[in-house]
């Protein structure tokens, strides 16, 4: 059964302030499936709970994260410097490692309850990346997968030239997802040169702009990515 899923566009905002939000979202959904089990509701009819789904985008200030599990010396810029460059930092609760969002960055974040689409982690982190391979696609670029490796890549099977094009890392929690990907359309690549970037050592990132030799229309970017996420999970995304 297609779900609908409820879709905003942030624009530009700060990370902590839309990590709040995700968080909010994922436990109002965490409380409807508490709810419903107390009532004695049905373990095995998920798509009777209420939950909703959410996809959010969003623009952040230049910002590194650092996934719960990630290493703190793949950060190759001091405190100090970082500060003085306008660089947030934050060490929050997703996969993967360190990475770094800002401007031109398309980032997405589904907030899904995966019981009422497919309860695989692998799935959905396959799907979301289909769903970026897609839109690059539409460009004339072909975009892949590096085994072991989640996210999307360009020439992942030829050594010395693979380049990262968007990264990806999850939390789920009963099921509900938050975070996501991270999609370089116009990005200034040279904030990567202060990390290690997902902790994956010599190996590049690029991002469209790079690879078409252009700045890439960004509404252009969010309508094609709308489109093959509706296609692919599939579902209907409503709002603006």
């Amino acid at each position: 059964m297609e779900q609908e899923v409820i879709f905003k566009d942030l624009g530009k905002q700060s990370y902590k302030e839309v990590w709040d939000e995700q968080e909010q979202l994922l436990k109002a959904n965490a409380d409807i499936k508490m709810a419903f089990k107390f009532g004695n509701q049905s373990d095995s009819m998920p798509n009777t709970i209420p939950t909703l789904h959410h996809l959010l985008f969003v623009e952040h200030p230049p910002v590194y994260t650092l996934g719960k599990n990630g290493k703190i010396e793949h950060v190759l810029i001091s405190e100090a410097d970082r500060i003085k460059k306008g660089i947030e930092y934050f060490h929050i609760n997703r996969g993967g490692d360190i990475t770094f969002h800002g401007p031109g960055q398309l980032v997405g974040y589904p907030i899904l309850d995966l019981e009422r689409f497919k309860t695989d982690l692998g799935w959905y982190l396959r799907t979301l990346e289909e769903v970026i391979i897609k839109t690059m696609a539409d460009y004339g670029l072909k975009g892949e997968r590096s085994a072991g490796e989640t996210g999307v890549w360009l020439d992942a099977h030829i050594k010395g030239r693979e380049r990262k094009i968007c990264a990806m890392g999850i939390k789920c929690s009963r099921w509900i997802t938050m975070h996501g990907f991270a999609f370089n359309v116009n990005t200034d690549l040279t904030y990567f040169d202060h990390i290690v970037p997902c902790g994956i050592q010599h190996k590049k990132v690029t991002s469209l702009a790079q690879e078409l030799g252009y700045l890439v229309e960004m509404e252009e970017v969010k309508y094609r990515v709308k489109k093959h996420f509706e296609a692919l999970f599939p579902c209907k995304l409503i709002g603006s």
